[in-house]
């Protein structure tokens, strides 16, 4: 390559930059990313002090990535150029076949689940409630066949052993409940979550240790409510090319249950399946309208009650316990910070649950909220 060769390639490269330097302020800001299903970085206020500690140099490197023009367009592109260099997998993202999208899942340090299976063991030795704990795998473990060859995942299913050798709760095996049905469509494509077809097969594992009754899956009335869903795991990766998910209901809502947000005074009534989010990227947040500290479910049907301690998979689990339980609370431990176990107790609870998917219970950091005395 000669010099002058090398010139004008520099020329252009420069070009491209200073084109994108000059686009950027001009363009407006956006404020909301529905790709990614998250607010963007806006432009920090400079100050003297914000500089000195380093917040304002790491806020406007945040706003610069954010706020790139073309932003989706340019990760989509990377995206493709990764899979035409033979590289399956982009921002922690694999590529598999039939256009599934799994996460990557990380092997987390034995002492990290030590630590959190001990604080749900002093639930256990504090409380005269039953508890019992279930850990989810993901579909990079049930459908680790999709995974491109060699692909370096983590074990899920040795972090469960491991937890639930620890466990002193009694331990619901949802991993074999899920891995009879691999081949059926219990994951989403483009999200981590479980179907609601995974969900049913875990309430099935959830009503055998809990020795309660499940009704066949040919009892329900499965109804489509989306054939739209782009979940997180699509917003991540990339691969913008993929084919959209169907969503389902199995239990219709028919008005006889009551929905109660509790974290708010006085608590406020909503629907089991907030339709109003499907008509937005969020879609999975219209079961029981997505992330809330304390939710009461009372169902109107005769039975006992349980409190669930739960990530994100309980959302869609939920609307197949009515029909065991009186009363269901679901308690998520990211936003709650009043004593659990007093709770628990003064509710009069049959039962707890704590169920948390594989990656959630590895990584959450608050978990200790479990233990009695917070």
């Amino acid at each position: 390559m000669n010099r002058k060769t090398n010139i004008v390639i520099i020329l252009v490269f420069a070009a491209f930059l200073g084109a994108f330097a000059l686009l950027q302020p001009i363009l407006p800001d956006v404020e909301f990313s529905q790709q990614e299903n998250r607010y963007l970085q806006r432009l920090p206020s400079f100050s003297l002090d914000a500089l000195a500690d380093g917040d304002f140099t790491e806020d406007f490197e945040s706003y610069t990535t954010d706020q790139f023009p073309f932003r989706d367009a340019w990760t989509a592109l990377k995206a493709r150029c990764e899979l035409l260099s033979g590289k399956k997998e982009n921002n922690g993202v694999y590529y598999c076949d039939g256009g599934v999208l799994i996460t990557d899942f990380d092997t987390p340090a034995k002492e990290t689940v030590d630590k959190n299976v001990d604080y749900l063991n002093a639930l256990v030795d504090y409380t005269d409630i039953p508890v019992y704990f279930g850990l989810i795998p993901g579909a990079g473990e049930v459908q680790s066949s999709l995974l491109p060859k060699n692909a370096p995942m983590g074990s899920q299913q040795t972090v469960i052993d491991w937890a639930y050798g620890r466990s002193r709760a009694t331990n619901i095996d949802v991993a074999s409940a899920l891995g009879v049905h691999k081949d059926e469509y219990i994951f989403y494509r483009t999200d981590h979550h479980w179907t609601s077809l995974g969900a049913f097969y875990g309430y099935e594992a959830l009503c055998e240790a809990l020795d309660l009754p499940a009704p066949s899956l040919a009892s329900y009335d499965r109804q489509t409510v989306s054939e739209s869903f782009y979940g997180t795991t699509y917003s991540s990766s990339g691969f913008a090319w993929v084919q959209p998910d169907t969503m389902e209901t199995f239990v219709p809502d028919d008005g006889s249950v009551k929905v109660l947000d509790l974290s708010r005074d006085p608590p406020a009534e909503g629907p089991l399946y907030d339709k109003s989010f499907l008509d937005v990227k969020d879609k999975y947040s219209m079961f029981l309208g997505g992330n809330c500290p304390l939710r009461s479910i009372e169902t109107g049907h005769d039975g006992p009650s349980i409190l669930i301690v739960r990530d994100s998979y309980s959302d869609s689990l939920a609307p197949f316990l009515l029909e065991n339980f009186s009363r269901i609370d679901l308690v998520d431990l990211r936003y709650y910070r009043d004593s659990l176990s007093d709770y628990a107790e003064e509710n009069g609870f049959d039962s707890i649950l704590v169920l948390y998917s594989v990656s959630n219970f590895t990584t959450d950091r608050n978990l200790f909220l479990l233990k009695p005395g917070i």
